[in-house]
């Protein structure tokens, strides 16, 4: 159970990421509120999973989910230019958060 709030809680700091990036630095209300929501959703689940699964593994899957989750759409959307090489780094990426697991 810890690792599938922990891969929900990683989805949720994508969330909060792109949120803050939209928010233009807190100016613009609904992006400032979904940036807290997410935030909030995010740290919480964290916390949870961290009750079971070691802290340097839980952070670590946190942040590459959180990571290619953002940059995914941040390149969907055209806000970041996608090149072979971005996306070979971000396969080698996930490879590695495959790896934390299997080796938990």
């Amino acid at each position: 159970m810890a690792w599938i709030v922990l891969i929900i809680s990683g989805m949720f700091e994508a969330v909060w990421a792109v949120a803050l990036s939209k928010s233009e630095g807190f100016t613009r209300l609904v992006p400032s509120l979904v940036f807290l929501a997410g935030l909030t959703v995010s740290m919480g689940g964290l916390a949870l999973a961290m009750r079971t699964l070691p802290a340097g593994t839980s952070y670590a899957v946190w942040v590459a989910i959180g990571a290619v989750l953002t940059i995914g759409y941040s390149m969907a959307t055209g806000d970041e230019s996608i090149s072979p090489i971005k996306i070979a780094l971000l396969l080698g990426l996930i490879t590695c958060v495959v790896g934390l697991k299997l080796a938990h």
